[in-house]
């Protein structure tokens, strides 16, 4: 019954009160579960479909219209582009897993495409890739397996390795933390990972971080600290995970440099100069090293911009929150995706 009901909102078109773009309600099958999706369509033959791949965390992206003005963007350049939400989030089917590896987002992405192709969507012929955040990790693994996609608009991308490291170090240096507390703190932080990683139990956990159990930005952070079942149901699933004995933080995806040099679409890598979640300039130089020969590679950073590329003051976690600013595009954002566009053949 689901499958037909897919083909039967396929073909009805509605219209967004925001603005005159196509919504087609759309969902595909992965591992079982139904997720739920939104096709929109510009009014004539679209060049392509782009596909956004959201970032950490629950969605209730379909619902809420996530990202519209990015994917208006996409419409009024001549592409489709279809959104949906992840498993157990909005009216998507399944358990919503906030540990689901990077490798089986990838897998849920080419099942995407697959649902797409065999829809025969106009426009599917050509595969464009969105993504922001952790889909700096999906993305690239798409490419490598799927072989096939046209290109990819790579927001706030990220590096190999675990970035919340970075991200606490440089949320207590703007709270106003000095440098020996941020130390302590971060080293606290890194022990328990440790522990964590190799199976020690909560109380040497506990025994290892009581600054850091105690500090105001990780309990609001956590949500009031982590609990002993929240930490032996995290550690059943990151002791799987490969850990870089170097560093001390988690690997997401083995050889990235090399998957990433083995990238042959254009790429356009969008970043913050105030992204305090991921350090942008690091992951800015792995782009360059790894993309110099087999992809052609624009990079471009907006000042006084966050993760999410808003503009702000600080890029801190909480800032939105604490002040109730108003969300304003960084300056040039949605243009620099539509000029690049405009230039995909």
């Amino acid at each position: 019954m689901r499958k037909i009901g897919v083909l039967l909102i396929l073909f009805s078109l509605t219209w967004n009160s925001q603005a005159q773009i196509q919504k087609i309600l759309f969902d595909f099958e992965f591992e079982g579960a139904f997720l739920n999706g939104v096709l929109n369509m510009p009014d004539t033959i679209p060049k392509g479909v782009a596909l956004i791949v959201h970032g950490s965390g629950k969605t209730n992206a379909v619902e809420q219209e996530w990202y519209y003005d990015v994917r208006e963007q996409f419409v009024k350049s001549g592409y489709a582009v279809y959104m949906w939400d992840k498993m157990g989030c909005g009216a998507s089917g399944g358990a919503f897993e906030y540990n689901q590896s990077v490798q089986n987002s990838a897998l849920e992405v080419i099942a995407a495409i697959g649902a797409l192709k065999k829809a025969n969507i106009s426009g599917s012929d050509k595969i464009g890739l969105w993504g922001i955040s952790r889909a700096g990790w999906i993305n690239p693994l798409v490419i490598d397996q799927y072989k096939d996609i046209q290109f990819w608009l790579s927001v706030s991308g990220v590096d190999a390795k675990e970035n919340f490291k970075y991200l606490l170090k440089e949320s207590l240096r703007i709270n106003g933390y000095p440098k020996d507390a941020v130390t302590l703190l971060v080293d606290e932080w890194q022990k328990g990972v440790r522990i964590t990683h190799s199976g020690g139990s909560f109380e040497t956990y506990l025994e290892a971080t009581p600054n850091l159990r105690d500090n105001e930005f990780l309990l609001r952070f956590t949500n009031g600290g982590i609990t002993e079942e929240g930490y032996y149901t995290y550690q059943e699933g990151f002791m799987k995970e490969k850990l870089d004995e170097e560093s001390g933080l988690q690997v997401y995806i083995k050889d990235f440099d090399n998957i990433l040099s083995n990238t042959n679409c254009p790429v356009l890598a969008l970043f913050g100069e105030k992204d305090m979640n991921v350090d942008w300039n690091k992951t800015k130089a792995l782009y360059e090293s790894t993309h110099r020969i087999t992809s052609d590679l624009t990079i471009k950073s907006f000042p006084d911009c966050y993760h999410n590329m808003y503009k702000c003051k600080t890029g801190g976690f909480f800032e939105f929150q604490d002040n109730n600013l108003p969300r304003d595009r960084c300056e040039d954002f949605l243009k620099t995706m539509s000029d690049w566009l405009a230039k995909i053949k």
